[in-house]
């Protein structure tokens, strides 16, 4: 009978659901800017080395 009133009590307790649900949530953020990272990354890296191309490349015109 312990056993079973045992069980019940813990089936009833939701005092770590809010845990769980705010654990889930973090993940997902996180697995989301995961996923956006690798996906800019690449082409911040490409536009990051044309800017240093075109400042390294560039002349500077005196209008005088």
């Amino acid at each position: 009978m312990k056993l079973l009133n045992l069980f019940k009590n813990f089936k009833s307790d939701e005092s770590g659901a809010v845990t769980v649900d705010w654990v889930v949530l973090t993940a997902a953020i996180v697995g989301l800017g995961m996923v956006i990272m690798t996906t800019v990354g690449g082409g911040i890296e490409t536009l990051g080395g044309q800017i240093v191309t075109d400042l390294t490349d560039g002349s500077i015109t005196s209008y005088e």
